[in-house]
């Protein structure tokens, strides 16, 4: 069965915002993701509002729809405050938080409290942040000193309702983050593959067929990465997998034939949980809103999709 969830960018006012989380659970959609960045991309320049407060406001107006961050990183956090931060949420909205973290890119977020690191550090500090996150997140009290990074006496009590603690979904394009979520991760999750999309705007059906070969291709390698760990369904639990559409050179909702497709096409990949945008009046997810409400009332019939072993 197929598990869909949307992402709520972090720009309106509260007193906007909230209706429509509310109408992501009416709606029945499985989950809901705020982005985790203090800028992005091309929208840096308008308003963008901070994902803990937005999440617990999100959390305490649902009752049953699942709430993440889609994802976080280390670009501008610390792992002992972001813990405490990760207890609140999941405290708040009665163990319904899902952690989605990831090592980070080389934006807004990466160079606004300093120099930004190489790609190399990047993925340490992703490794010992994930690493320090699931210790104290599975402990009363941590001690740890590392590269980057120091925990003394860090508290989390009383631990989080989730167990043994919150859900770890982790962005991984290469073969040491894709080990990192195999070892310590409860999902997996992917964009699909990144390449030059010059043409696209000329041949879309193109550039999106080649979007979907290239993920074929990665979930392989994630295959790969989870059976090396000992993840092959029988001695460990695979991991979920789960997918972002707009990841792809055109916008999921463009068309509710096009969402649809993309669903299914997920499904038979392999992916039990995949992921669209509320569409933005203009610029990047740009779109209709009632593609939206089409696409949500074909949500049950897709949630009833069977996934692809693997």
């Amino acid at each position: 069965m197929v598990a869909v969830g949307i992402v709520l960018l972090p720009q309106d006012r509260w007193s906007r915002a909230k209706a429509r989380w509310r109408q992501a659970e009416e709606w029945g959609f499985d989950h809901a993701w705020t982005y985790d960045h203090l800028a992005w991309r091309t929208l840096a320049d308008g308003p963008w509002f901070a994902t803990v407060p937005l999440l617990s406001a999100a959390a305490a107006v649902t009752e049953r729809i699942q709430l993440g961050t889609f994802v976080a990183s280390p670009n501008f956090r610390h792992p002992v405050p972001f813990a405490k931060d990760v207890l609140g949420l999941d405290d708040v909205s009665g163990g319904r938080f899902l952690l989605g973290i990831g090592a980070g890119g080389e934006g807004f977020d990466a160079a606004v409290t300093g120099e930004p690191w190489s790609r190399g550090e990047r993925t340490r500090r992703y490794e010992e942040f994930v690493g320090l996150l699931d210790r104290l997140l599975t402990q009363p009290s941590t001690e740890f000193t590392g590269e980057f990074y120091e925990a003394h006496d860090a508290r989390m009590i009383p631990g989080t309702i989730a167990s043994p603690r919150v859900p770890f979904l982790m962005a991984a394009a290469g073969p040491r983050t894709m080990a990192l979520a195999a070892r310590l991760g409860q999902g997996w999750v992917t964009y699909g593959p990144t390449y030059d999309t010059e043409g696209a705007e000329g041949d879309p059906a193109g550039a999106q067929e080649r979007w979907w070969s290239g993920l074929a291709d990665v979930s392989a390698q994630m295959d790969a990465a989870e059976v090396a760990h000992g993840r092959d369904g029988v001695a460990a639990p695979r991991l979920r997998r789960y997918l972002s559409l707009d990841g792809a050179p055109v916008f999921s909702l463009t068309s509710l034939d096009l969402a649809v497709e993309g669903v299914e096409r997920a499904a038979a990949l392999g992916f039990t949980d995949v992921i669209v945008h509320w569409p933005r009046p203009d610029g990047v997810y740009a779109g209709s809103e009632s593609v939206l409400e089409a696409f949500a009332d074909r949500l049950p019939g897709l949630q009833a999709l069977p996934v692809a072993p693997r």
